[in-house]
């Protein structure tokens, strides 16, 4: 892989996690009028939306390997994903999910070698992982260590984290017939629509569409919609077709950081010395993890853009 081509991948990864650590905010607000199934699947079709928009070509029928690739990507990064973490929010605490979720890394690693064959295990990924999850569970539980555990939710938690590590690793096999990014994405949220759909007969679910009148609600849904989901999953596919899956899955640690910062400035919330030693431990977890981990999978392929 050129030097200008992963640059390029360590970017656009960088820029998903940044808005995506930003999206509790606009989350914040809609949670007023919407409940959050409702915030997922409003989000979710005009993601899939602006994507046919931008490109309405549509990839063409390879064989059914393939396709059911695609839905099982739909199915795990989609469907699963966003249904497991709101669940979750539900039943646990936020600072749990928080937590358990950041643990994606990991699984991500785990599938990596025993699913693709050849990235193999650095006791530097080990270490990073531990001295990054150390952080972020300073920065979610910002100094107050009772932790609530409640089965059901964290198990949810867990299971969103291990969705999305699945989500990588199929990213990181279709990546390899190098199809255009954006083509790739709205397939995958074509199927992640598809299973989303008879899920939302168990829930409240309203659609209710005048709510949108509301400005505050018109334009936090367009981001969550537009920059959250559109255009991050297509700058993280982008992302694990560059670096691939492990490498990508490392800037989850930043999530939390993004987040603090952004509640300082936005909605000044105080940052405490505790999350302060967070940010720091996080940002060294990534650099342990990143500085002698090297996973011989197929970071080389990409997308043909």
């Amino acid at each position: 892989m050129n030097k200008r081509k992963s640059t390029q991948g360590h970017i656009a990864a960088f820029v998903t996690i940044f808005i995506w650590g930003t999206t509790f905010i606009s989350t914040k607000v809609l949670l007023i009028d919407f409940s959050p199934v409702e915030i997922m699947f409003f989000r979710l079709v005009l993601a899939y939306m602006v994507l046919l928009f931008v490109s309405p070509h549509f990839i063409r029928f390879k064989n059914i390997k393939e396709e059911l690739r695609f839905a099982a990507a739909g199915f795990c990064g989609v469907t699963l994903f966003f249904l497991f973490q709101n669940i979750a929010l539900t039943y646990t605490l936020a600072s749990n999910v928080a937590v358990l979720i950041s643990v994606s890394p990991l699984f991500t690693a785990l599938f990596s070698h025993f699913f693709l064959k050849d990235a193999a295990f650095q006791p530097n990924f080990f270490l990073g992982f531990a001295v990054a999850i150390l952080g972020i569970i300073l920065i979610a539980f910002n100094g107050n260590f009772v932790l609530k555990l409640n089965p059901l939710g964290d198990l949810l938690a867990i299971l969103s984290a291990v969705s999305w590590a699945i989500y990588s690793i199929l990213m990181n096999k279709i990546s390899a017939n190098q199809y255009n990014t954006i083509q790739v994405t709205h397939r995958v949220f074509f199927y992640g629509l598809v299973f989303i759909l008879p899920a939302l007969m168990l829930f409240d679910f309203h659609l209710d569409l005048p709510r949108f009148q509301q400005l505050p609600n018109l334009l936090n849904i367009l981001f969550l919609g537009v920059a959250a989901s559109a255009l991050c999953f297509v700058t993280w596919n982008f992302a694990v077709s560059v670096l691939g899956a492990v490498k990508t899955s490392l800037y989850i640690y930043l999530v939390p950081v993004i987040t603090i910062i952004a509640s300082a400035i936005v909605i000044d919330e105080k940052i405490s010395n505790l999350a302060i030693l967070g940010v720091i431990l996080i940002l060294a977890g990534l650099y342990l993890s990143e500085r002698k981990t090297k996973f011989d999978n197929r970071d080389q392929m990409s997308y043909d853009r």
